[in-house]
């Protein structure tokens, strides 16, 4: 099994394209109406977020550290979400078309950022032409064994809970046709995008609802179309919990990382989480500094280091409610969430907007635009901690490589993890807690690992023992023998020295 080399050292970023932002260099046909930016999303209506803008933004997205984009569906569709595909082959319109695509993924690339596409290849829409085409002709179109039908007439706008559509639909929407992948020529056609899309340049798939395609056989033939487009294109499947038999280097190269999420947040935010918030395959609920251990080495046991560090390991999605709103408005554990993405094992994706505190219930409310157009709505101290992050994760390989082991000390309420590679050592500690807490560790092992994170910081030194005491809220990132660095990559970084509490700039090594 092996995984894109360039994922082990991403920070990705998950755009909404409707939501993300106006292009300055889109021009629409002429009449169209869009919603207001910011209008509430409960509306589902479009509020003109495009590719353009996506490229207007890509400077802002690199000084946050991101260097690969994961969006969701861009091609033609009749809802904002676009998730009901009617041309697998084109970008849609509103959002700038092939062109626009094209542009990004050149500036992308310019920068040195990736971008991977979503494919909605379990169904389709209504108006995808294949299905129009039984839509008009019936049972005479040649189109008919495409998808799987019952009865006739369809009942492709006349479908409720009591007269569920009589043909085979993504949780009985009508809009939501499912392919018969049985058919020889569904399955060409779905390769035949895969490898259109590689050949045009994005740089891998993340797979929609993967599972509802219990086709083994497809899925190793998408893989090796994949592949031999190009060996690097990443292969990231939405499967919210365990994916061991995708996971064998004949389909996927990873998943959406959802334990990862709620375990992360059932620890850090377990003194506020939403207690009103249920979500399937979620289980959201307090856990202790044991049990949250426990919670992440089943789950690394599941996979080999080379799957384990392909991972997405987010925190929320479109899917979800926003990490905000979930742990009740508390930015201290969103930033402590992120520096446990940030610090373990799996490539981090931030959810567009969460950097600067964008908040919201589950869909659609996590859909809201982000906040351009309202500078007060914006959290600067949570973006400044955001970008430190990602800085700290680029700076040291060992934070993306390096082997884990969960570390007993002499204070129950910290969580405590070391990370090895080679010579190469990093130390987490979390202290999740409201209150001061602090812990001893051996000088024997630990006087030589110097803070990376935070700046600021207060270590000493009893007996055999070095010192540390963290605030409430905070987690502090030692290293050991730290690699030089290039001060533009990562400036402002401080170093606390072990002996004692002398502070060195960033130039001092």
């Amino acid at each position: 099994m092996k995984t894109p080399d360039w994922v082990k050292h991403a920070v990705f970023y998950q755009i909404y394209p409707d939501r993300f932002a106006r292009g300055a260099g889109m021009v629409h046909e002429r009449g169209l109406r869009f919603q207001p930016w910011g209008a509430d999303p409960a509306e589902q209506g479009y509020q003109g977020g495009d590719l353009y803008g996506v490229i207007d933004k890509l400077d802002y997205l690199k000084t946050l550290g991101v260097n690969a984009l994961y969006l969701n569906p861009i091609f033609s569709s009749a809802s904002n979400h676009r998730y009901h595909t009617f041309d697998y082959l084109q970008v849609d319109p509103l959002l700038g078309g092939n062109d626009a695509l094209r542009a990004l993924l050149e500036q992308a690339h310019h920068r040195g950022i990736k971008v991977i596409l979503d494919g909605v290849f379990n169904h389709a829409s209504r108006g995808f032409w294949a299905f129009h085409h039984i839509l008009e002709n019936g049972g005479d179109s040649p189109y008919v064994d495409w998808f799987m039908i019952n009865d006739w007439p369809l009942r492709p706008y006349h479908s409720d809970e009591t007269q569920p559509p009589n043909y085979e639909a993504w949780w009985n929407l009508p809009a939501l046709p499912k392919f018969n992948i049985k058919n020889p020529g569904v399955r060409d056609y779905l390769l035949k995008v895969a490898r259109f899309w590689l050949e045009f340049g994005i740089d891998g798939w993340r797979l929609d609802v993967p599972e509802e395609i219990d086709d083994v056989p497809f899925w190793q033939a998408f893989r090796r179309v994949v592949k031999e487009v190009n060996p690097q294109a990443y292969i990231c499947g939405e499967i919210w919990g365990h994916a061991g038999d995708w996971l064998q280097g004949d389909r996927f190269d990873a998943t959406m990382n959802y334990t990862f999420a709620w375990s992360a947040m059932s620890f850090i935010g377990a003194a506020s989480l939403r207690r009103d918030y249920i979500k399937e395959h979620m289980p959201l609920t307090p856990l202790s500094v044991s049990e949250y251990r426990q919670v992440v080495e089943r789950m690394l046991s599941w996979y080999s280091d080379e799957v384990n560090q392909a991972q997405l390991n987010l925190l929320d999605s479109h899917d979800t409610a926003r990490a905000l709103w979930i742990m009740g408005e508390d930015k201290p554990s969103l930033a402590l969430c992120v520096l446990l993405q940030m610090t373990m094992p799996g490539a981090p994706c931030i959810y567009y907007g969460d950097e600067v505190g964008v908040s919201g219930a589950d869909d659609p409310y996590c859909r809201e635009a982000y906040p351009w157009h309202e500078p007060a709505l914006q959290d600067h101290a949570l973006l400044t901690t955001y970008q430190s992050l990602t800085r700290l994760r680029h700076a040291h390989p060992v934070l993306r490589l390096g082997s884990v082991s969960f570390i007993e000390a002499d204070n129950p309420e910290l969580l405590i993890f070391k990370r090895e590679l080679g010579a190469d050592k990093a130390l987490v500690v979390v202290n999740r807690t409201r209150e001061l807490q602090t812990v001893n560790l051996p000088a024997a092992e630990y006087q030589n690992y110097m803070q990376e994170w935070p700046a600021t910081h207060s270590s000493g030194a009893i007996g055999n023992q070095r010192r540390l005491t963290l605030a409430p809220q905070q987690g502090v990132v030692l290293v050991l023998a730290p690699h030089l660095f290039d001060e533009t990559l990562y400036p402002g970084l401080t170093k606390v020295a072990a002996e004692g509490n002398k502070i060195k700039g960033a130039g001092e090594h």
